[in-house]
């Protein structure tokens, strides 16, 4: 059994899960434990980076602003992820904000910590840096969509999307468990409110989404893969 009650976690985040028993609590002992509150800031993009995180329970949005203060969802975080962990090879800022959307545990490892803990686990290293190429291709993949859809297929797209990672089932179409505006969806697709507005009518027109105070956003998979 691990030594430490925060090891069995740790085994769940992909960054840790080859580690052995003793390796598993040697990071557990280092891992400092934060509450925040729903509207909390992490930390925000710019600031020093001196730790990296992962996330206990609740859920994180990661953004960056624009050079006209419009705010860019990257994306969320869900229980188990790993989140600013770039900043373990840059001595410089981090790179986006960390806003927590619901109430959340976080476990945070500071960088000069981790410095010794990643000396004597090479394991540990090479994972991190797999999180790291996943990230990336995820980035590369949002900029092909910027670049290459229109806005409706983008939309589209980052509905389907939503629903695999955050959905479940409802009155036979899939529910997007994330209470999330017209805004906050037109900032993931690099578009207006009005222009989201606007498709998500003529989407509910033609039965390939329903939009209800009580469920939210509820996707028709099949109808809505049609607009990709």
């Amino acid at each position: 059994m691990p030594k430490n009650p925060n090891a069995h976690f740790l085994r769940r985040v992909p960054l840790f899960a080859s580690l052995n028993e003793d390796e598993l609590s040697a990071i557990a002992a280092i891992a400092l434990e934060r509450r925040y509150q729903k509207g909390r800031i992490i930390f925000m993009e710019g600031e020093p980076g001196e730790a990296i995180y992962f996330l206990k329970s609740g859920l994180v949005k990661v953004s960056k602003q624009d050079e006209d203060g419009r705010e860019h969802i990257l994306h969320y975080v869900n229980p188990g992820d790993v989140f600013a962990e770039i900043v373990l090879f840059d001595a410089g800022g981090y790179p986006a904000t960390a806003e927590v959307v619901e109430d959340a545990e976080v476990a945070m490892i500071r960088n000069r910590d981790m410095d010794n803990v990643l000396v004597k686990n090479p394991v540990m290293a090479t994972d991190l840096l797999k999180i790291m190429a996943r990230r990336l291709r995820n980035a590369q993949h949002q900029i092909m969509e910027l670049a290459l859809k229109d806005t409706t297929r983008r939309l589209a797209g980052l509905l389907l999307k939503l629903a695999d990672e955050h959905g479940s089932e409802a009155e036979s179409g899939v529910q997007i468990c994330l209470a999330l505006t017209n805004q906050e969806l037109a900032n993931m697709v690099g578009t207006s409110r009005e222009t989201v507005n606007r498709i998500l009518s003529e989407l509910r027109r033609k039965k390939a989404v329903a939009t209800t105070k009580q469920q939210g956003i509820v996707i028709f998979k099949s109808k809505l893969e049609t607009w990709m």
